[in-house]
C-alpha cells in the first residue's frame, strides 16, 4: 500500500513560491534601479579579475581542452564557449575572485552577485539552444528552451537577491564552521529552476538537493588554511546549483522533509547537531532552533534596500576603518609632513568595530597568499596608511611593495581591534544596517588623534555617493578589457534594453582575442 502525498518543508514552499510568483511589476523603481546596478558591478567586477589575476584565469576554460559545445555559454571577456554547468563556474568566479563584489550582512553575511555565475550562464544557454530549435527537439533532456531577456534576468537577479539575503539575516552559517556559499547555490538553483521553466515540484525538489549536499567548511576563509578556494568557492556554488537543475530536470526526485526529518534532516543532523554540542540538548536556545531557520521578513526586496556596494577589492567589512584610516592619514601628514609614517611616530593604532567584523578579518600572524591577506583587517589598514590610498587588488598580490615591506608588519602590530555591542546593534538592526568602525591613533610623542567614525561608507545604500562612484568604478573596471563604445553599449542594455535576449549582452562582451587555458 503507498502512502499518501508528502508536504514539502514550509521554508521551501515560501522560497518557490516568491519565485515563482512574485510578480515583477511589484518591485519599486529604486528597486529595480539597484538590481541594473547589481548587474552592472558584478560584470566590472568578473573584468577586473579576468584582467588582473593569473591565478583566475587558469581556472576557467574548458576542463578538458579542445572541448566544442553546440550553443554553448559565452563567458564574459575571454574567448570560452562551454557547457552551462562550467560556464556558471567561470561567471561566478571571474565575478567573486578579486572580493571586489557586492555583499549582504546579518547573522552571515554573503555576496549575492555571486548568482550572476548561475543566472547568466543559463539565461545564455536557454537563449541560444532556443534560437537553434530544431525538431530534434531541446538540447538537455526535460528542458524547454526560451528566450530570456534582459528584463528577465533582472526580476531572476532581484529574486536571487532576496532568497539569499532573508535566509543570511537571522542565520548564522559561520557560526556552525560552514560556509555562506550554501545561500548563492540555495537562492542560483531556485532561480534556475524558474528560468529553465521547471515547474514548482521541481523547484522544490532542486532545493532539497542543496541541502542534501550540505555546505562546504569555512576553513579556506581562515587563518593559516586560508587558500584561493575562497575566490572560487561560489562558481563552485553556482555550477553545482546549475548541475543540481539539470539532474532534475532528467527526471531525478527530491526529498520532500530534507530539512525537519527526524535525526537525518538538515536541522538534526547539522544545524542542531552542532549547536547541540554547544549549548546542549534541553536549552531554551535548542527549543529555538529545532523551529528551524529563522526568517525575519518576507521576500519582496529588501535585499535591494540593504546591499553594500564595495568600491575597493577588499573584505567588505573592512570598508568603514579603510574611511576612517584614510581621514587620520589627513591629520598625520598634517602634523608631520611625508614623515607621518615613520616607525617612531605611531604608538597604536585602535579599531572599534561590530563583533562579526572582529570575528571574521581580525588576523594577526604570519599570511601566506593574497587570499589571506585581502581577508585581514591590519594588513589592510597598514596598506591604507602607508599608500595614503585604499587599497586595491595588486596590493594584495605575492609581488606587491607592502607585503614586501617591514614597514606593513610593524603597523600590524600597532594595530588593536576591539568589537563594541553598540556597534554590533546597529550592525544587526534591520532597519538601520550600519557598517560601524571607529579609528582612534596614539602618538609616540604623547598626542592622540581623537577616533573618527564611520557608518554608512561610500557603497552604502544611504550614501548619497554610491550611485555616481558605481558608475566610476563600473567605467574603469570595464575599460581594462573594453573599448569606450563597447562599454557605452554594454552600459544601454543593463539600463535600457530589457527587451534584448541576454545573448546579445554575451556576444558583445566576449574577447576573441582573450584565449586562456585550464590547468588541471
Amino acid at each position: 500500500m503507498s502512502g499518501g502525498k508528502q508536504e514539502w518543508d514550509p521554508v521551501l514552499v515560501m522560497i518557490m513560491d516568491y519565485v515563482y510568483h512574485y510578480p515583477v511589476s511589484s518591485y519599486s523603481p529604486e528597486a529595480c534601479l539597484v538590481g541594473r546596478l547589481a548587474m552592472a558591478d558584478a560584470l566590472c567586477c568578473a573584468a577586473e579579475s579576468i584582467a588582473k589575476s593569473a591565478v583566475c584565469r587558469s581556472l576557467l576554460g574548458p576542463l578538458v581542452p579542445g572541448t566544442s559545445v553546440p550553443s554553448g555559454v559565452r563567458v564574459p571577456g575571454t574567448a570560452h564557449v562551454l557547457d552551462p554547468v562550467k560556464a556558471a563556474f567561470d561567471i561566478g568566479t571571474a565575478i567573486r575572485f578579486l572580493d571586489h563584489n557586492d555583499v549582504l550582512g546579518g547573522a552571515d553575511w554573503g555576496h549575492p552577485s555571486d548568482n550572476l555565475g548561475a543566472i547568466l550562464a543559463v539565461s545564455d544557454y536557454m537563449c541560444r539552444t532556443w534560437s537553434s530549435l530544431s525538431a530534434e527537439g531541446p538540447a538537455v533532456k526535460g528542458v524547454v528552451p526560451r528566450l530570456i531577456t534582459v528584463g528577465h534576468f533582472l526580476e531572476a537577479l532581484m529574486k536571487a537577491y532576496e532568497v539569499q539575503g532573508i535566509m543570511l539575516i537571522r542565520n548564522a552559517f559561520n557560526a556552525r564552521g560552514l560556509d555562506h556559499v550554501i545561500l548563492v547555490k540555495l537562492a542560483s538553483a531556485v532561480v534556475v529552476s524558474w528560468l529553465l521553466n521547471l515547474d514548482e515540484d521541481q523547484a522544490l525538489a532542486v532545493m532539497s538537493h542543496v541541502f542534501m549536499d550540505n555546505a562546504p567548511l569555512r576553513v579556506y576563509r581562515h587563518g593559516s588554511n586560508t587558500v584561493p578556494r575562497k575566490g572560487w568557492a561560489a562558481g563552485d556554488a553556482c555550477s553545482r546549483a546549475v548541475y543540481l537543475n539539470l539532474l532534475v530536470a532528467s527526471g531525478q526526485p527530491g526529498a520532500c522533509a530534507v530539512l525537519s526529518s527526524p535525526r537525518w534532516g538538515f536541522y538534526d543532523a547539522v544545524w542542531l547537531g552542532h549547536a547541540g554540542h554547544r549549548i546542549g540538548r534541553d536549552s531554551d536556545e535548542m527549543s529555538r532552533l529545532r523551529a528551524g531557520f529563522e526568517l525575519p521578513v518576507r521576500p519582496e526586496e529588501w535585499a535591494m534596500g540593504n546591499v553594500f556596494f564595495k568600491l575597493y577589492a577588499v573584505e567588505g567589512h573592512s570598508i568603514s576603518a579603510i574611511e576612517a584610516c584614510l581621514q587620520q592619514r589627513k591629520k598625520l601628514d598634517a602634523l608631520y609632513g611625508t614623515e607621518s609614517l615613520l616607525r617612531d611616530k605611531i604608538r597604536c593604532i585602535h579599531v572599534r568595530t561590530s563583533r562579526a567584523t572582529n570575528m571574521l578579518i581580525n588576523k594577526t600572524g604570519p599570511l601566506r597568499n593574497p587570499a589571506d591577506r585581502d581577508h585581514c583587517l591590519q594588513y589592510i589598514l597598514a596598506v591604507t596608511l602607508i599608500k595614503g590610498e585604499a587599497p586595491v587588488a595588486e596590493d594584495f598580490f605575492d609581488e606587491s611593495i607592502f607585503q614586501q615591506m617591514d614597514l606593513t608588519d610593524h603597523l600590524r602590530t600597532k594595530i588593536m581591534v576591539e568589537d563594541v555591542d553598540y556597534f554590533t546593534r546597529r550592525y544587526y538592526d534591520l532597519h538601520v544596517k550600519a557598517l560601524p568602525c571607529g579609528v582612534s591613533i596614539s602618538l609616540a610623542d604623547g598626542l592622540q588623534l581623537d577616533e573618527i567614525l564611520v557608518e554608512f561608507p561610500v557603497g552604502h545604500v544611504r550614501n548619497e555617493k554610491t550611485v555616481s562612484a558605481l558608475k566610476e568604478k563600473f567605467w574603469r573596471n570595464m575599460a581594462l578589457l573594453y573599448p569606450a563604445e563597447t562599454i557605452r553599449r554594454v552600459e544601454e542594455i543593463i539600463f535600457n534594453g530589457p527587451e534584448l535576449p541576454v545573448s546579445r549582452l554575451m556576444d558583445i562582451m566576449a574577447r576573441p582575442s582573450l584565449v586562456t587555458s585550464t590547468k588541471l
